[in-house]
């Protein structure tokens, strides 16, 4: 695995495909607000900080509507935020016009939407689709990425290289949105669900693949899931919660995020004893300890305290 420090301090280098590594992120204050058929504004995301180093893996966890998937669709330039600011590197890219944004789309940054078809064109072949992802490639970049037979041999399609997609397992064709995400050699990679509706033996192939890919091209890797186990994987979990950050997991140890004035989410199995409306107490034990703890209802005995 490729620390984020290790990319850093050396200007990670992708052998081969002759680009730096990965490229880190940094976003402030991001709000996005969304219009629904009703003519009801939805509040996706409000005031998200956040920073990924340069060849950092990060998976977002999260409930449905908690603003993960919209929060991927912004850093890769899909959308633009309503408030705040992304950082792609040095250059912002929240206040980029269309023409610059989609350049870095078809360069710098892929993003694998949900479902594998989404990402692939079900009447032409493996090798065909690769092809139509570097459409936008110059001459001279072609020539440095990897080629399409090797591609495909990496992402175990060596022998289904000229097989039509709609003929393909599900297992093949999420291998095959993954080949060609980074067929143009990304330093950011953004991937939403993609291990969803595959079988056991299918999504640990394609997470150990992702895990392959940034070990091999140093790329940053961002990925969205609601399966624990896929984001177990990941040295980094965001977990979002009504639209911010809310917790994050960093080497196995989960930390919970203060946000705008003040406001904690508690980790998920102590939101679920103390449901909201509960009264805690909060008395510091030292300069970075907090104790929170639940007053019994009859103020005598003490409940178990937890420590922040």
């Amino acid at each position: 695995m490729v620390a984020a420090e290790t990319v850093v301090e050396r200007g990670f280098d992708i052998g081969e495909l002759g680009r730096p590594g990965g490229i880190g992120i940094r976003c402030q204050g991001l709000v996005h607000l969304y219009r629904t058929f009703e003519g009801h504004d939805v509040v996706a995301l409000q005031g998200v900080d956040l920073t990924i180093a340069p060849g950092e893996r990060v998976a977002f966890l999260g409930p449905s509507g908690s603003g993960k998937s919209t929060l991927l669709t912004l850093l890769g330039g899909i959308q633009k935020p309503s408030a705040g600011r992304i950082f792609l590197g040095d250059e912002e890219i929240s206040r980029m016009g269309e023409r610059y944004l989609a350049r870095i789309r078809s360069r710098r940054v892929s993003t694998m939407l949900q479902g594998s078809t989404r990402n692939l064109l079900p009447y032409a072949t493996a090798r065909q689709n690769i092809a139509f992802a570097r459409l936008a490639l110059a001459g001279s970049e072609r020539r440095e990425v990897e080629p399409a037979a090797a591609l495909l041999d990496r992402v175990g399609l060596g022998g289904q290289a000229d097989q039509v997609v709609s003929t393909m397992s599900g297992g093949q064709r999420q291998r095959l949105a993954l080949a060609c995400a980074v067929s143009t050699g990304p330093q950011l990679l953004l991937a939403d669900e993609p291990t969803s509706q595959l079988s056991h033996e299918d999504r640990d192939h394609v997470i150990e693949l992702l895990h392959e890919l940034g070990d091999d091209l140093g790329t940053t890797i961002v990925v969205v899931t609601h399966q624990p186990e896929v984001a177990a994987t990941f040295p980094r979990t965001v977990t979002m919660k009504g639209g911010r950050v809310g917790s994050e997991g960093r080497d196995g140890a989960e930390y919970v995020v203060i946000g705008a004035e003040g406001v904690v989410h508690l980790p998920s199995h102590l939101a679920d004893q103390w449901p909201q409306g509960t009264l805690v107490r909060i008395e510091p034990e030292d300069y970075d300890r907090l104790v929170v703890s639940r007053p019994s209802e009859s103020d005598a005995g003490q409940d178990p305290e937890v420590e922040q």
